[in-house]
């Protein structure tokens, strides 16, 4: 599966991600749920390594990459069998974020750390009644003297128990107009009026979800991110590259799961010859990679789009990449399962588990029914219905 519009460069660090992801593999993030710790070894070494922060700029310690090269990082790593989920929020998210619009002693405190995997920061967008629509978040923001007080709810926040901080979406009142603007602020969660919450998933992951509660949480004016007029932008600078790592995030399960079917179909006996010789098993296994090379395609082209600066072009790209990388990793896992029979159901295999994973891709970050209203609108110009 070897990409034809990859630099060198880039097809040297999939190479050498590769390498490391397989030296973990299925059995190590199993092995890590099983013990209800987060993959600390393999995000230390991908740290040390500078995958963590290959997209971040150099003269803070990144890589001086893009959202290209940290997709690969991702993608590769799942394909092992052993993805890294933060990846998407920390570096993808906070990171990209706090490089375009941070202040100098944001990027300072921040970037280094996110890239050499030493500071990890989550992210917070989703509410109890308003999901990630940025026009119905009621977590607000006002300001006391010199002092921001955030109030509100969130949900479905990955990894706030390893976040040195966290990177809220929040509402303030625009003193012209009297309405409501997105903003972004920098949390610690050992903050007063900080709450986390655990959400009891039945999806097993090394990364847990939490629901926070801001209770007239106190922070200083240098916890806003960038301009408070920008917010809108700031906020979506930080959500393309999100859709981006969650393609990459589903590419590298479904090129797992199907590797896994594929060595089952090669050996497999059942009759004269291995099962995979059978066309009925062959070309859903065959059509399983044609799609998965596909959503790979669209999400390189929203990569190159967003990393050249056109946010209007990787928008509308971005959104495609995730629902088709979605779409193949659900349809991937489920034919590598069925290929595999009773044996996809079992531990050994350990393909069962992705059945529910695999969803998530379908989920999150934004549902793809959204993105189909997305093109129907942006890319179609049909009429909204809502």
């Amino acid at each position: 599966m070897t990409p034809v519009i990859e630099s060198e460069e880039q097809k040297d660090l999939r190479a050498a991600v590769a390498a490391l992801g397989g030296r973990y593999g299925r059995d190590y993030i199993t092995r890590t749920v099983a013990e209800g710790r987060h993959p600390a070894e393999l995000w230390a070494e991908a740290g040390k390594l500078g995958y963590l922060g290959v997209n971040l700029p150099e003269e803070y310690g990144g890589g001086g990459g893009g959202v290209a090269e940290l997709s690969i990082v991702l993608e590769e790593l799942g394909a092992a069998g052993s993805p890294l989920l933060m990846l998407v929020v920390s570096p993808a998210i906070c990171g990209t974020v706090i490089a375009r619009f941070g202040t100098e002693e944001q990027k300072r405190t921040w970037l280094p750390g996110i890239a050499d995997g030493t500071r990890t920061m989550a992210f917070g967008i989703t509410e109890p009644d308003a999901g990630s629509n940025s026009h119905r978040i009621t977590t607000t923001a006002r300001r006391d003297g010199d002092d921001w007080l955030l109030t509100g709810r969130k949900v479905f926040i990955s990894g706030v128990d390893i976040a040195d901080a966290v990177l809220i979406v929040g509402r303030t009142e625009d003193a012209r107009t009297g309405r409501l603007k997105p903003c972004l602020f920098i949390v610690p969660p050992d903050a007063e009026g900080f709450q986390r919450n655990p959400i009891d998933m039945e999806l097993n992951a090394a990364e847990k979800q939490f629901e926070l509660v801001l209770d007239d949480v106190r922070l200083p004016a240098d916890a806003l991110v960038g301009d408070e007029d920008a917010g809108l932008l700031q906020l979506f600078a930080g959500l393309n590259p999100e859709r981006i790592m969650t393609a990459a995030f589903a590419i590298g399960m479904g090129r797992y799961a199907l590797s896994r079917a594929l060595d089952y179909a090669r050996e497999r006996t059942v009759w004269k010859t291995p099962i995979g010789a059978h066309q009925a098993v062959a070309h859903p296994l065959a059509r399983a990679h044609i799609d998965l090379e596909l959503a790979r395609l669209m999400m390189q082209k929203a990569a190159h789009l967003y990393d050249a600066g056109d946010d209007v072009g990787a928008g509308e790209a971005a959104n495609m990449a995730k629902y088709a990388a979605g779409e193949a990793c659900v349809n991937a896992v489920d034919q590598a399962v069925h290929t595999l029979g009773g044996n996809g159901l079992t531990r050994e295999y350990g393909l069962a588990s992705l059945i529910t994973a695999a969803r998530v891709a379908r989920i999150a970050p934004v549902s793809r029914e959204m993105i189909l209203n997305y093109v129907s609108h942006q890319s179609l110009g049909l009429p909204k219905s809502y």
